[in-house]
């Protein structure tokens, strides 16, 4: 599906649904085009069965760069207008979690949950007010040379400040997660890397809290 600001967003589950989850990917800095994401793909494709009553979108931005930060929340915006569900859920991984934060304040959106989110120290929090934040991490998770990961240290402390403002939610480590849930192989399908299961019984466990209204 084409968006209004020319990205793309592909959808798995029943097209009226009342509930929506808009999965949104990582970027790098060089300001490249967007891809999937392999980590969210294989998280739709291991939980959309067991929401069938979801819709999920997963966003493939214009350009994935957190210095087109703005556009890639338009984008967001966009997959929201697009799926025109009363009720959705951001699932932001890496900069995603910057992305979907910035876009909370669209009427529709009642949770943020950040994979292993980029909260850097000057986002703007104000528009998670009145919203849900939860937060997973790998406890492996950091930037090494040629490497790309997003320091716990950095989320946790982006979550205390969400908490300051007033804003519900969880932080949860995962014991020896990594930066992403999987990896796109050479033959272009997602391989899911250590602890892999436990991040999805983690989003699992957030859907079925949000599909409940709770």
């Amino acid at each position: 599906m084409r968006l209004r600001t020319g990205a793309e967003m592909r959808v798995t589950g029943p097209a009226d649904a009342t509930a929506a989850v808009v999965c949104l990917n990582a970027g790098q800095s060089r300001e490249v085009e967007g891809t999937w994401s392999a980590t969210l793909e294989w998280l739709v494709r291991r939980l959309a069965p067991e929401f069938p009553r979801l819709t999920f979108g997963e966003v493939k931005y214009r350009i994935k760069s957190w210095q087109r930060l703005d556009a890639c929340v338009d984008d967001a915006r966009g997959a929201l207008d697009a799926l025109d569900a009363p009720r959705t859920l951001l699932l932001g991984f890496s900069m995603g979690g910057a992305v979907a934060i910035l876009a909370a304040g669209e009427p529709s959106v009642e949770t943020v949950l950040g994979l292993a989110p980029w909260i850097p120290d000057r986002l703007e929090l104000d528009a998670m007010r009145g919203r849900r934040l939860r937060v997973l991490h790998g406890t492996l998770d950091q930037a090494l040379p040629g490497i790309p990961g997003v320091s716990a240290a950095g989320s946790r402390r982006g979550f205390a400040r969400a908490r300051a403002l007033g804003v519900r939610g969880e932080y949860t480590l995962v014991k020896g997660g990594l930066h992403g849930v999987a990896l796109r192989a050479h033959w272009g399908r997602p391989v899911p890397l250590p602890r892999a299961g436990t991040w999805a019984r983690l989003v699992g466990d957030e859907l079925r809290r949000f599909e409940a209204g709770s």
